[in-house]
Formats: C-alpha cells, structure tokens, sequence
C-alpha cells in the first residue's frame, strides 16, 4: 500500500509545479532587441563622414501587439524616433537614434516607455557610445612647406 501512497504524491507535486510553471509564464507582449546589452557602438567616427544616424532593431518575442508610447534622450544632442502604431507579435520593428555629431566622446541614453511584460515597468534603456573626431585638414600651403625642409 506504501508504494501507491508515494507515487500519488509525486503525480501531485508534477501537477503543481506544472501549474505553478504555467501561471507565472508571463502573457503579453515581449520586445527583444538585437544590439548586444541594447548598445551600438559608433566606434571613432568622423564630424562630417557620418551622419549621427543609427538603427535598434528589436522583435516582439511575445503574444500581444508591443505599444512604443516614448522614446526619450538625456539630452538633446539625440533624437529618437520610435514606431507610432502597434508592432504585432513575431513583428520587428526599429528605433532610429540620431545624434547630433559634436566632437568628443559619445555616452548617451536613450529610455523607451513601452507596454512589454518582460522589462521592469515597460521601460527599456539603449545606449550609443563612440567618439567623434574633426577630420583635420591639411593646408596646401603646409605641405608644400613641409615637403621643401624635406628637400
């Protein structure tokens, strides 16, 4: 009889733990994003080569249109443009970033207010990081001078 006993409370603790499983599996839209940590890196790019502009792709990993509601900077040097309308689930969709270019080091944040189950409170922070250089210009008159203290 001891034998049926214990396996009834397996089967027991199988069912819940399965239900428990179930129950806390979250519902509702989920957004993934490609870039690694949610960072792009500009890497060292030049003031007048570049145009400041760069892509976050993410995907909606979850089972409920994925609502952008903001998209906002620390600061205005970078400007965020988010999708306006729902991304449906299995969709992609992009946040373009664009940053204003001014030489020197580049650590900005931008915060994304969304409506996804899988960040704490909808709220997602990307990243752009880099350092912009002014390309220096060589004056034609220096390098004829230089190329003649070479002579």
């Amino acid at each position: 009889m001891k034998p049926k006993i214990n396996a009834m409370k397996k089967i027991i603790l199988i069912a819940f733990v399965l239900l428990n499983s179930i129950a806390f599996a979250q519902i509702g839209p989920k957004i993934v994003f490609k870039d690694k940590d949610n960072t792009i890196d500009y890497g060292t790019v030049t003031k007048d080569t570049d145009d400041g502009l760069r892509k976050f792709e993410f995907t909606n990993t979850g089972d409920a249109p994925l609502v952008i509601t903001n998209a906002k900077s620390t600061c205005g040097c970078t400007v965020a443009d988010f999708p306006k309308t729902p991304i449906q689930p299995g969709k992609t969709g992009v946040i373009e970033v664009k940053y204003n270019m001014n030489p020197g080091p580049i650590r900005k944040t931008i915060t994304v207010e969304t409506n996804a189950v899988n960040v704490e409170s909808g709220m997602i922070a990307l990243k752009i990081k880099g350092e912009v250089i002014v390309k220096k210009e060589v004056n034609p008159l220096e390098k004829k001078q230089s190329l003649m203290e070479k002579s």
